[in-house]
């Protein structure tokens, strides 16, 4: 039943489905990992890659399977690496919208402008996406206790799933994380430590206490199931394009797993025969006050150095150094695309123009995304004809809004035509 958590496709006695999953794999050296095991990162230590039989799916799968299931993250299940459908933990993951940004595209005279709002799935982010499949693989694999770092909104969506498959959660985030992040978290059941430094600093604690404390850590890439999940951001947006791409998408980079995400689930679409070889310019957007990837592609290099002093409005995205980086920068050179930093001032005037323009609150790394646009327009790097994909990543109703209203005496006299506003 959609909309009550429970997973639709439970259509076997057994609870198997056919899995497509051949091994894992290095990400950096190509070496082979089994599958059906618990890993972390490689043996040479980088994010492992699920791999699959696409030439053995492409028998079995094909776009009209989709016509009939419901609308949610589920029903790519054959390019997701659950076996049994009894551990699917699903908070009821709906495909998420292509708000058209009609009005300001009108206004500038551009091409179409899309968001992708992400802010629709369970705990208000696409964060989902990659917890459902990595918790779910947790459970499958046995795992009984969680941890992981987080800027807000991943701590959230794990306490979630945790509490939802039973297990034990553990969430380290910087002090200064959103308050609203931390108290969902706790109310959801995970336990949070509030830590004196960044995600990365978080992370490190999560590695060091893990064979004492006994929990499987869930730090971006460095499990390979979010990746998976996060995917399923790229297989909805061909589908809703009726199995086309968008000259560019605009991606909020932090960790960059979803940006990975969709950079794999091109090709597996392409190798499957339902999306030719065009495929997206992959635009990493980030905050002048944490820059690594930007600096990096910039300079050339293929690893980004860790970005000191880290500050942004947008916390999201405040990640110094991203264990993924040569991927990000391997997606993002490939598309023939590219990584831009904006100002804190220039994702709040986003936010706000968006908003008060279309009716559509976007938290602060979407609006990075908007911002990132208008610049590169600005600097040529888009052509005004482009039809650009946005990612607002979180409902804005989780952020800070400045404060509005007038008073009025309600004894007093009431000047109406004054409210009126010019035409």
């Amino acid at each position: 039943m959609r909309g009550s958590g429970q997973v639709t496709w439970l259509d076997n006695t057994a609870g198997n489905r056919p899995n497509f999953v051949t091994h894992l794999e290095c990400s950096r050296t190509g070496k082979r990992h089994a599958a059906g095991r618990l890993h972390n990162l490689s043996e040479d230590g980088y994010p492992l890659l699920v791999r699959y039989d696409l030439e053995r799916m492409a028998g079995a799968f094909t776009r009209e399977t989709l016509a009939g299931r419901s609308a949610d993250l589920w029903r790519y299940r054959e390019m997701l690496p659950v076996t049994d459908a009894a551990n699917i933990v699903s908070l009821g993951e709906i495909t998420t919208p292509l708000i058209t940004l009609g009005a300001i595209a009108g206004r500038l005279g551009t091409g179409r402008i899309d968001v992708k709002d992400e802010g629709r799935l369970p705990t208000g982010s696409f964060k989902a996406r990659g917890i459902t499949v990595a918790i779910s693989m947790a459970k499958e694999l046995g795992v009984k206790r969680v941890a992981m770092p987080t800027n807000g909104n991943a701590g959230a969506a794990l306490s979630a799933y945790a509490s939802r498959a039973g297990m034990e959660s553990h969430v380290f985030c910087p002090e200064d994380t959103p308050e609203i992040n931390i108290a969902e978290t706790g109310l959801q059941g995970g336990r949070v430590y509030r830590v004196n430094g960044f995600i990365n600093d978080c992370g490190k604690l999560v590695g060091d206490g893990k064979a004492a404390a006994g929990w499987f850590d869930f730090s971006t890439l460095k499990e390979p199931y979010r990746i998976e999940g996060k995917k399923t951001m790229g297989l909805e947006l061909c589908e809703q394009l009726d199995w086309r791409v968008p000259d560019a998408i605009f991606y909020p980079t932090g960790g960059g797993t979803g940006l990975i995400g969709m950079w794999k689930a091109f090709d597996e679409l392409e190798r499957l025969g339902w999306l030719g070889p065009e495929r997206p310019r992959m635009v990493a957007v980030q905050a002048e006050g944490c820059a690594p990837i930007v600096r990096a592609f910039e300079t050339g290099l293929e690893r980004a150095e860790p970005w000191q002093n880290a500050s942004t409005v947008a916390a999201g995205i405040r990640v110094p150094a991203a264990i993924g980086d040569f991927l990000i920068l391997e997606a993002v050179r490939e598309s023939g695309g590219f990584a831009v930093a904006v100002t804190d001032e220039a994702i709040e005037s986003a936010r706000a123009k968006v908003a008060s323009q279309e009716g559509l609150l976007l938290c602060p790394e979407g609006a990075a995304t908007y911002a990132a646009w208008l610049k590169s327009l600005d600097e040529g790097r888009i052509d005004r004809r482009d039809h650009v994909v946005l990612f607002n990543c979180a409902t804005g109703l989780k952020y800070p809004m400045p404060g509005c209203g007038e008073t009025l005496d309600r004894h007093g006299r009431i000047d109406y035509q004054a409210m009126a506003r010019p035409d």
